[in-house]
């Protein structure tokens, strides 16, 4: 019998949920985008607590059934002191209802563990969570390059070496889409429209000691926005993203000479990826697209490990 392990994930967006057959490595992922109004850029946490509590079920529903040996789920969004928002709560407490239920594991970690595990598993380099990498997560509300080590609880150790200091690449990006009348969030649909721009150089920000600033790129949009084609709108935003992170990742590899891993909903982007492989070549791995966004995979990713651990 295939031992299953559960993973749950209720972000600011996305309502996630998974099981993975650690022996086959088989997963099934039943996750959902948030409702945000039209025109919006963003969610209130008390709509997205109140969606995620509705359509959890849901989620959990559409998956196989079977025998559940342990549940991993995101309690917050990084494992730091003071780091919290109350969309988790929706899927951490349906998590301990159904671990107290069944007499398994419960075993929690933040959101961003999660994407780096996922991020790892989908790149089939599971063991790159067993030694130290540079990793990047880069999402609506993160943008930060990481140090990852193992720590001695199972769980990658996250330190924060760069990466933003203000606006993070997915706000850009979403602001970009609006302006472009592109619906919430708009990174998919930016990549898609980006792919039919000539090529671009973007806009290059100054960064220093992997740190960068964002905030006036959206100015730099506006401007570009009143001559360009949509198309080519959206080429600039992505390769403006793209130069900031390659010049960040460079500054971090002449410190540590390590693998990078790619996570984050912004790291769906093709434009960006093909940025990190041409720069970095061998030595960058990316999750697939579909295991790039928020989902519940990478948090049954890390549950199988921890059983694992736990029963050795």
């Amino acid at each position: 019998m295939a031992e299953r392990f559960l993973g749950i994930d209720t972000s600011n967006y996305r309502t996630s949920a998974a099981v993975y057959e650690a022996d086959t490595g088989v997963w099934h992922n039943a996750g959902g985008l948030l409702t945000v109004p039209e025109g919006a850029i963003g969610l209130r946490q008390s709509d997205a607590l109140f969606q995620h509590t509705v359509r959890l079920h849901e989620k959990i529903a559409a998956l196989p059934t079977g025998e559940v040996r342990a549940i991993g789920v995101s309690t917050r969004p990084r494992a730091v002191e003071g780091s919290y928002m109350p969309c988790f709560l929706a899927g951490e407490s349906v998590a301990r209802s159904a671990a107290h239920l069944l007499s398994v594991p419960l075993f929690p970690l933040s959101h961003q563990q999660g994407h780096i595990a996922a991020a790892a598993f989908s790149a089939g380099r599971l063991a790159l969570l067993d030694a130290p990498l540079l990793a990047w997560h880069l999402s609506g509300g993160t943008s930060e390059l990481l140090y990852v080590t193992p720590g001695d609880d199972g769980l990658p150790v996250c330190t924060c070496i760069g990466g933003t200091t203000d606006l993070a690449a997915g706000q850009l990006i979403d602001r970009t889409g609006a302006l472009l009348g592109l619906p919430f969030p708009s990174g998919a649909a930016l990549d898609q429209l980006a792919s039919d721009a000539q090529p671009e150089r973007g806009y290059r920000p100054k960064v220093a000691d992997c740190h960068f600033s964002l905030s006036g790129m959206q100015n730099q949009v506006e401007a570009k926005s009143k001559t360009a084609s949509p198309a080519q709108l959206a080429r600039f935003a992505l390769e403006t993203v793209a130069n900031a992170v390659v010049k960040a990742t460079e500054q971090a590899r002449a410190r540590y000479d390590c693998p990078i891993l790619c996570a984050g909903g912004v790291m769906a982007s093709e434009i960006i990826r093909a940025r990190m492989r041409a720069a970095f070549g061998a030595a960058v791995w990316s999750a697939t697209p579909v295991l790039s966004g928020d989902n519940a995979v990478g948090a049954a990713v890390l549950a199988a490990r921890l059983y694992e651990r736990k029963r050795s």
